[in-house]
């Protein structure tokens, strides 16, 4: 599918109006899958698109300019929580928000702070108001709102902010899940008012996304899916997965969701996950991921390749003096080796994480770019079961 021209058209209507475009550009023949471009005022975001995480305002790891540059990332995220209590919002705001603060001028999309409350349960206090938490730092006692937490993400600065919302555990009962999630809807209306009624900080547009809630419920998946929906937002997040329940039913509730969320509107599913799940989630229609996953796993030296998963301390990559990953064309594989990687990893030497998240976070944005090729093609289901049994395969 060619739209170049309405492409253009597109970009110059955005550069004169300051709004972001989400513009579907191919559909697989035989999935949900599909292709497209967000534009935003730090630039584009092909989809579907891998997000790394840069919690505290930054990739664990990785500088900005191998992010852009090697790693071929077009959005990165941060925490509203993390960069809450350090560097703090008044920091922040003097710098002129996290794109001048870090240095990453491409777009910048925060997470409420819901996942990292949630994670809190032994010291927050969950209320209609908001939630009261005490920090991990010093125990410091502090309190969220869906007002206060639109207020420091537009301080913070981020393209895409998220709306304020509870994530639920897994196993949770049924009642905990519909209380919950009535809960969630209820701050939406708050954040979206606040929102509202508040300007930009910086001299660029933000954008806010509701999440859909609902835990492994099928009704309760349907009802948030469409209140979401009906509150007309310019994008749709998908939360409360990936948080310890079966692949199968974090799959059944995505496909459920996303038959559900307006197609012309870019779909996120956050904290989304391993290569396969990013695949099979693609093939229902999403078009946004984040997941601590590629960073985390290769600072434990567990490698993401295309040939397949490597844990690098294994005895058996001591004398291999082979690329880590040579069908990936990147600058570590034309230095480095496994041996090498290996030697740096069974040492705790600080290159070693910065080698393996490079590898890492650079598979996954590649496999982003080769799905969204098939998309193009026609043939990403195909594609997809072909991929999947290599690159899932234990080396």
């Amino acid at each position: 599918m060619n739209n170049l021209d309405k492409g253009t058209r597109l970009k110059i209507n955005f550069e004169k109006s300051g709004k972001m475009f989400f513009q579907l550009e191919a559909k697989d023949k035989s999935s949900h899958a599909r292709a497209g471009v967000i534009y935003t005022a730090h630039g584009n975001i092909h989809t579907p698109v891998f997000m790394p995480v840069g919690t505290a305002g930054t990739v664990k790891a990785v500088h900005q300019t191998e992010l852009s540059a090697v790693i071929g990332a077009e959005i990165i995220l941060g925490n509203t929580y993390h960069l809450y209590l350090r560097p703090g919002v008044e920091v922040l705001k003097a710098a002129g928000g996290l794109h001048k603060f870090n240095g990453w001028q491409r777009p910048i999309l925060t997470d409420s702070g819901g996942f990292q409350v949630h994670s809190l349960n032994e010291i927050r206090k969950i209320s209609e108001e908001g939630v009261v938490f005490k920090s991990h730092i010093d125990g410091s006692a502090h309190m969220f709102t869906p007002e206060n937490v639109i207020d420091i993400q537009r301080k913070i600065g981020a393209d895409i902010i998220m709306a304020f919302d509870e994530c639920t555990p897994y196993p949770c009962d049924y009642a905990y899940a519909k209380s919950s999630m009535e809960l969630t809807h209820r701050w939406l209306k708050r954040c979206i008012k606040r929102f509202n009624e508040t300007k930009e900080e910086y001299e660029y547009a933000q954008y806010l996304f509701p999440i859909v809630q609902g835990s492994v419920y099928k009704d309760l998946r349907k009802i948030s899916a469409e209140v979401i929906a009906q509150a007309d937002c310019i994008g749709n997040a998908i939360g409360g997965l990936s948080v310890g329940e079966p692949a199968e039913e974090m799959y059944e509730m995505t496909a459920l969701v996303c038959e559900i969320l307006p197609a012309h509107k870019p779909r996120y599913l956050m904290g989304v996950g391993t290569p396969a799940n990013l695949l099979e989630c693609v093939a229902l229609g999403i078009d946004m991921f984040d997941c601590v996953m590629p960073t985390r796993n290769a600072r434990n030296g567990m490698l993401f390749t295309t040939e397949g998963i490597i844990n690098i301390k294994n005895e058996k990559w001591k004398k291999d003096f082979s690329p880590i990953d040579p069908n990936l064309n990147i600058f570590t594989n034309e230095i480095y080796t496994k041996a090498y990687l290996r030697h740096l990893i069974i040492n705790n030497e600080i290159l070693a994480a910065q080698i393996a998240s490079i590898q890492n976070l650079s598979f996954y944005c590649y496999l982003m770019q080769q799905a969204r090729m098939h998309i193009v093609l026609g043939d990403y289901i195909q594609w997809k079961k072909d991929i999947l049994e290599k690159i899932m395969r234990r080396l």
